[in-house]
């Protein structure tokens, strides 16, 4: 996969300024997520209401900082399902410009399939492989 069939648009706001005049790292973090529940309810895995239903749970998250974002900045989230275990799924994600396709950052996260009331993971539903693999048009 070398495209994104999903990219969500974030807007630099003042806040996310820190003491060097440029977004702090720890919004990156909150870019990537915002992109990842975006994601999740456009591919038909959550509705966005019912968070006792969604069924994941984040377990581990990587961020390559690759350039600095300033404010101002025109951004958007790709996100991508890059791979599909038994319990698990892996999101691949890039913050970029939408006009030069610049890449500020590339992160990975690996979310767990998990039931909250019994507090373990579980296999990954088969219709979320099957609505993954229809939106990224590859076999999971």
């Amino acid at each position: 996969m070398s495209e994104f069939r999903f990219y969500y648009p974030i807007q630099v706001r003042y806040a996310d300024l820190d003491a060097q005049r440029h977004v702090n790292n720890a919004k990156f973090s909150t870019y990537v997520e915002t992109g990842r529940f975006e994601y999740l309810q456009q591919v038909g895995l959550f509705d966005g209401r019912h968070f006792d239903e969604l069924g994941l749970i984040v377990a581990d998250v990587h961020i390559a900082y690759l350039a600095q974002i300033e404010l101002n900045q025109a951004l958007r989230v790709g996100v991508r399902t890059a791979r599909i275990g038994t319990k698990s799924l892996t999101l691949e994600c890039e913050i970029q410009d939408p006009a030069t396709g610049q890449i500020f950052a590339r992160a990975e996260t690996v979310l767990v399939a998990y039931d909250y009331q019994a507090r373990q993971s579980v296999p990954v539903r088969e219709s979320w492989r099957r609505l993954l693999s229809e939106f990224e048009g590859v076999s999971f």
